[in-house]
């Protein structure tokens, strides 16, 4: 099990994860999403001690990850699919890998062939596509047989079969009763794999719960209704009985109305009363994607000037808002900081003026630039 509490990381002034708190339970497939710059690859760096939190801290069994034993053997990982040396084969990758960590050499060639690539384990990975490179990322997470496994964005690059692949072996996974963490943008995906959901916002925990429940929270069922296009009349007249019923119509593009408040047994008696003849009556429930935008659509930093026009910052009747994120609380940045552009220091003081004097010739010779920085040690 994973256990993350009040985890907070700071990078000078800005606080990438604030306060966050969660567990990820065996035998069952976490999702774990949030907007671009929401804090998510921040918290799984933390996980796997690649970052040190500012405070709080985040456990895998009850331990850190630096204080696991052969931690390869009981975490595995998926972070950066493209942090392979490009000159070794897939083959040789993995087998580094395996020594490092005591695995036997034939795992190495079992897991080629877990992931499929069997066929080309002996060529070089900088002639990889994305998804031959996504494959490798997984069967190195995959190589000590671990009880707890994390991927970020574990579906990027990959064909629809190797989509498909994918999600059934994290279900195959969880089944087995390992733990299973997965980031991912792809709300469809998530919606056919993941059993339960961490969402975060700009750092700050949105919601833990099942996807059931969380589509549930964060949507609005409602009933799409169909009149006849040619007849507009039928459709203010349906539109004043349920109404009078007590039920909230929409217009929808197209001509539909979306009516909630009402169940379709009482939708469609009230249709046959005002004399309405209806071409549709389907219920709707808001898809995982639906859901998520509308929870997250306060957290959202870079927002497209179209998204009013999408229709996605219309209120559900029946509520479906996420509540304003607190302001995160900021902190006097320490430690190295990359100076600001001429002009735009606020904390500088004001120029002083200062009498006109000669420039001064340009010396023949004289010491080396130490505004330049070594061309030894950039390649170090």
């Amino acid at each position: 099990m994973i256990e993350a509490v009040g985890l907070t990381k700071r990078y000078g002034a800005k606080t990438a994860v604030y306060n966050l708190s969660f567990q990820v339970r065996p035998g069952a497939v976490t999702g774990f999403l949030g907007p671009n710059g929401s804090g998510k690859s921040t918290t799984m760096r933390m996980m796997l001690g690649l970052d040190q939190p500012t405070s709080g801290h985040v456990t895998i069994g009850g331990h850190p990850f630096r204080s696991l034993p052969n931690a390869p053997r009981q975490v595995g990982a998926l972070l950066d699919a493209k942090a392979v040396h490009g000159g070794r084969s897939a083959r040789n990758h993995l087998l580094s890998l395996a020594q490092l960590a005591g695995i036997p050499a034939a795992r190495v060639d079992e897991v080629l062939g877990v992931v499929g690539l069997q066929d080309v384990a002996r060529k070089r990975s900088k002639g990889f596509s994305l998804g031959m490179g996504q494959r490798l990322g997984i069967a190195a997470a995959l190589l000590g047989d671990p009880q707890v496994l994390l991927f970020d964005e574990p579906v990027n690059g990959l064909d629809p079969e190797g989509i498909l692949w994918v999600r059934n072996l994290m279900r195959l996974l969880a089944s087995e009763g390992r733990t299973v963490f997965v980031s991912s943008h792809l709300m469809s995906e998530m919606a056919l794999t993941a059993d339960h959901l961490i969402v975060i916002g700009r750092g700050q925990l949105l919601a833990d719960m099942s996807v059931k429940d969380f589509i549930s929270a964060n949507s609005a069922d409602f009933a799409r209704v169909r009149v006849p296009d040619a007849q507009p009349e039928q459709r203010e007249k349906l539109t004043a009985a349920l109404t009078e019923a007590g039920g909230q119509v929409m217009s929808e593009p197209g001509g539909a109305l979306r009516v909630t408040g009402l169940q379709l047994p009482r939708i469609s008696d009230l249709a046959h009363g005002a004399d309405v003849r209806l071409w549709e009556l389907s219920p709707h429930q808001a898809s995982l994607e639906e859901a998520y935008m509308r929870m997250t659509q306060g957290a959202v930093d870079y927002r497209s000037t179209v998204d009013q026009k999408a229709g996605l910052q219309q209120p559900v009747p029946g509520g479906g808002y996420a509540p304003p994120l607190p302001t995160v609380p900021e902190v006097p940045q320490q430690g190295w900081y990359a100076p600001p552009p001429p002009g735009q220091n606020p904390y500088a003081a004001p120029p002083v003026a200062a009498p006109a004097v000669p420039a001064p010739a340009a010396p023949a010779a004289g010491p080396a630039d130490l505004t330049k920085r070594d061309t030894s040690e950039d390649a170090r």
